[in-house]
């Protein structure tokens, strides 16, 4: 934050200020957010690619002292501005993409596979341009955050976070696995994300995900030809343990014991009860209450994990509702200062 500017935490948040409407600049900022809004794989629901944007906005209405975290905002966090070429090549994969899905035929017909090689393509640069913008951050020592977008954009990040650590876990929330190889012909699908991290990082070491309701077969038999590589928190499971009278602090330590010392955190807004995300692209009844998601990443902190970074993605806005953005907002704010604190302990 630059000393000559006046900021007042109480104050409503300028109209153009930054996230959460505070001041700090890219130097200042210990926290910096990537958004990546793309989303030319989405197979259900869409307008992932305008959740950057409508977190950003609704972030304006999050006041900044939190009863546990204090006023950890005063370390920096900081949203990049959105890249013009993202948005380029989101238009023309998505233009590509369209041809693929809505159509019958095989994929080897000459013009399903051009179409289909294009969007792998433009996927492909995506994936490199978030590893670069994730790597050139967390070399000047900052914590990196990805805003999606679809769930297939921080591929990029966590690569760059293997470069870093390595050995680590993934703490995934969602409502899906999202280990499909290559789900309708696309590489890099939002329901393939950990298929390609699992088959691509060898420094991912463990993978633990946490409120799955929706998969298929293939999924599960490939999480579970993994062994102990991956561990699955069922939500009906969940449910049925708490139905039974389990507190959710007894769920949250088993969930915490299978994680190893570092962890990325993948947060798949659809992990929620629907009731919080309705717009998101593929909902699912059931799930976490959003109480019961941050009591999780709290009580990962205080067991003494240490969050190397995280992504927050399918938060998509309503055409007449902020509601998504404003959850999304408020999940961000947090995923933010518990990654802080967490980066203040390891110092």
């Amino acid at each position: 934050m630059k000393k000559n500017k006046i900021f007042d935490p109480n104050a409503a948040a300028k109209k153009n200020s930054g996230i959460f409407g505070l001041p700090f600049n890219i130097k200042d900022a210990k926290c910096i957010l990537i958004p990546v809004p793309w989303e030319a794989t989405t197979s259900y629901g869409g307008c992932t690619s305008g959740g950057p944007r409508a977190v950003l906005k609704a972030s304006h209405q999050v006041d900044l002292y939190d009863l546990e975290l204090k006023d950890f905002y005063k370390s920096g966090i900081y949203m990049l501005k959105e890249s013009p070429l993202i948005e380029k090549w989101n238009i023309v994969a998505q233009r590509e993409a369209k041809k693929v899905i809505r159509s019958s035929a095989h994929l080897k017909q000459p013009s399903l596979k051009k179409a289909l090689n294009k969007v792998n393509k433009h996927s492909n640069k995506l994936n490199s341009w978030v590893y670069t913008e994730t790597r050139h951050y967390l070399d000047s020592e900052k914590v990196v955050g990805i805003i999606g977008g679809d769930h297939s954009v921080p591929l990029g990040a966590i690569k760059a976070v293997s470069e870093k650590f390595s050995s680590f876990g993934i703490l995934h929330f969602d409502a899906h696995l999202d280990t499909r190889k290559a789900f309708e012909g696309f590489t890099y699908s939002h329901a393939s994300i950990f298929y390609n991290v699992l088959t691509q990082i060898p420094q991912v070491t463990k993978l633990v995900q946490v409120g799955i309701r929706d998969f298929c077969a293939e999924e599960l038999n490939f999480c579970r030809s993994l062994g102990e590589r991956a561990n699955i928190f069922f939500d009906l499971e969940l449910q049925k343990k708490k139905f039974e009278g389990i507190t959710w602090k007894e769920i949250t330590k088993d969930i915490i014991l299978h994680l190893p010392p570092c962890i990325w955190i993948s947060f798949d807004i659809d992990c929620l009860d629907p009731r919080l995300c309705p717009n998101t692209g593929t909902p699912v009844p059931g799930g976490l209450d959003f109480n019961e998601a941050i009591y999780l990443i709290s009580e990962l902190v205080r067991a003494g994990k240490q969050i190397i970074g995280f992504d927050l993605c399918e938060v998509a806005p309503g055409k007449n509702s902020e509601w998504d953005a404003n959850v999304g907002a408020r999940l961000l704010f947090k995923l933010c200062g518990y990654s802080l604190l967490s980066a203040a302990r390891q110092r």
